[in-house]
């Protein structure tokens, strides 16, 4: 069936968010494919806030909020029941279409031009290549057939009105869960009616990419965009899982995706951001972005720059004044440096010693010795921060319950170098924000060498209750949990957008609200802060971002594959070589490491040298 440019569509939408909130990326999406509508339903699942039905009411007056269940698949069965057999009969074309798409990245325009010319029963925009076996247990056939993608299925008249079609979703049984809704319908929707004859096809021709890849727009959404006129970009592709990704690339999908509609298409990015940022978690938003800045310290674009920085240090060790001006002289003249420390006596020596530094103004503050470098950050300097564009945080470092103190040094030598190398890489990280306006936060890597190795893998420690004790009091909303590493300043060296900052920075803090000395080592109201940053960050609307020196980025690479190939080696004795998915599923399996273990490491940890001594004199004496 040929259509015509007065042919009558119909279109059924499908809404689900978790809060409710109707992002303008719907509603962008919303008004483009409405031109080529005569009727639009929206049926959204679960609830939906006052302003979010205000604007999608300006779009229709079909509005349908129904409980959430049965996903897309019964959503569109409710739209269809709504309007009734006979009603949607008189169109010409029923699009089922949802929102976890982005689009369109150009207009819709010349897709709908182009397949209404197509002689065809039903067509998509993407399509799913065949697997020859079935993950899920859900699918009749065995296995996942070719298929369109549920996002956006068009069916004309001609199967419409046929009884198969109706019987179809008269039929339809009852979706409890994600893989039933793709073994219940969308992996056999299409295999379905072209087995009684209906023609289909797709408006993304993809067929050459059999056997490249299963799922095209996920995995190769550049070359669909580019080369393919692809108009959608699927949300999944900013959050999907990395571990899936790196089973079929090496993870460069998104990001160059991305970076493309964000340098040749009018598609507005930030409406990607605002919807991104506020449901999904932050690591796995930077996993699919890579969001690793690795900056040249040799040289950089000007030595200039109009946007209005400052530079906070905590020093409380007088050996260490030297060697945080020796950092500190890496910031542009025109930085306003404000420095925190616990005594007149040492405000003397840093204004003595600070006076080579060339800066804009300089301000040495006592502070109380409560709440160390975060309560100079936060009481100490606060008043201040919101005047500037870009703020770098460091403080002078020794991490003295680990010995040899060479493993603190070479912690506080990563934190440096990452922050403030020189002078050419703090520029390129000002340039940085400059070019990101939806960065938030910059801070290195966590430590991953020695004891902190510790750290890969436990980055909350014993930190997520109270810094979602923490979080509730800031009443942040988003995403946090125990198995997703926060993306933090394990360190508290950073650089930040202060407005990224602004719930944080706008609580009244006070020294009272930290603990007094001497502090623990782990589990404070101190560890909560440090992991909460960027989650501030993300509560505002921006980012966090690892970043590094070209210099350290060596280091880091040498270190990070090492570490690596010897758990590889270890494991492959025992198991054999495997793809790492493979690896780690076989770890969770069947590799159990024993409690005392555990318990030894723990307590080593976190525990100073002395009371680990006098644990085992106690273990020896009840033995």
């Amino acid at each position: 069936m040929i259509l015509s440019k007065n042919s009558k569509r119909l279109g059924i939408f499908f809404f689900y968010d978790e809060e409710g909130i109707v992002d303008d990326y719907v509603t962008y999406l919303l008004n483009d494919i409405k031109i080529h509508l005569n009727r639009l339903i929206i049926v959204c699942n679960g609830k939906i806030t006052p302003d979010g039905r205000m604007k999608l009411e300006l779009l229709t007056n079909d509005l349908i909020v129904r409980e959430n269940k049965g996903y897309d698949v019964w959503a569109y069965k409710e739209g269809i029941e709504y309007l009734g057999w006979e009603h949607i009969s008189q169109y010409d074309e029923m699009i089922l279409f949802n929102s976890t798409m982005y689009g369109p990245l150009e207009s819709f325009n010349d897709m709908f031009h182009d397949m209404e010319g197509e002689d065809l029963d039903f067509w998509g925009i993407t399509k799913f290549h065949e697997v020859t076996y079935d993950p899920f247990g859900t699918i009749k056939y065995g296995y996942i057939p070719e298929h369109i993608q549920s996002h956006f299925i068009a069916v004309r008249n001609k199967m419409l009105t046929s009884s198969e079609f109706q019987k179809y979703w008269n039929n339809m049984r009852p979706v409890n869960s994600y893989i039933e809704a793709i073994g219940f319908h969308e992996a056999i929707f299409t295999k379905e009616f072209s087995d009684k004859g209906y023609t289909w096809n797709t408006y993304v021709n993809t067929s050459d990419l059999e056997g490249y890849t299963y799922h095209p727009i996920l995995m190769m959404p550049l070359e669909l965009i580019k080369n393919r006129k692809c108009p959608i970009i699927k949300r999944r592709s900013f959050f999907h899982d990395l571990s899936d990704f790196l089973n079929n690339t090496t993870g460069e999908q998104t990001m160059e995706a991305y970076e493309y509609i964000q340098a040749n298409l009018p598609y507005d990015t930030s409406m990607i951001w605002d919807n991104i940022l506020r449901t999904n978690n932050q690591a796995d938003i930077k996993n699919a972005m890579n969001h690793n800045f690795i900056l040249s310290s040799k040289s950089s674009n000007g030595n200039s720059h109009t946007s209005k920085v400052a530079l906070v240090l905590h020093i409380y060790f007088e050996d260490k004044i030297s060697y945080c001006l020796n950092y500190a002289k890496s910031m542009p003249p025109e930085t306003d440096v404000y420095v925190t420390t616990g005594s007149e006596a040492n405000k003397k020596l840093i204004l003595e010693e600070f006076k080579t530094l060339k800066c804009s103004k300089l301000e040495v503050i006592v502070i109380k010795n409560r709440g160390r470098d975060v309560s100079s950050l936060l009481v100490g300097v606060r008043q201040y921060l919101m005047n500037y564009d870009y703020v770098c945080f460091a403080h002078d470092k020794k991490t003295k319950q680990l010995h040899p103190y060479v493993k603190g040094e070479s912690f506080s030598y990563k934190c440096f170098e990452n922050t403030l190398k020189n002078s050419h890489f703090v520029n390129n990280i000002i340039e940085t924000f400059n070019e990101n306006p939806r960065l938030g936060i910059l801070s290195p890597p966590p430590p991953n060498h020695a004891d902190f190795y510790f750290t890969i893998g436990n980055e909350w420690s014993i930190n997520l209750d109270n810094t979602k004790k923490l979080s509730e009091k800031l009443n942040l909303t988003v995403d946090m949990v125990g198995h997703k590493e926060p993306i933090s300043p394990l360190g508290t060296m950073f650089w930040f957008r202060p407005q990224a900052m602004k719930t944080l920075l706008e609580y009244e803090w006070k020294y009272e609200d930290f603990p007094e000395e001497p502090n623990n080592v782990d589990g404070t109201m101190l560890h909560a802060i440090e992991r909460i940053y960027p989650y501030i960050s993300q509560q505002e609307g921006y980012f966090p971002a690892w970043v590094m020196a070209d210099t350290f980025a060596r280091i880091e690479t040498t270190n990070l594959y090492y570490m690596l190939r010897q758990i590889n080696r270890a494991y492959f004795s025992k198991f054999g070589p495997t793809a790492h998915y493979e690896m780690v599923s076989n770890i969770n399996k069947s590799v159990k490491v024993s409690r005392k273990y555990q318990t030894k490491q723990i307590l080593k940890r976190y525990l100073p040298p002395v009371a680990i001594d006098v644990l085992k004199k106690v273990r020896k004496l009840v033995r």
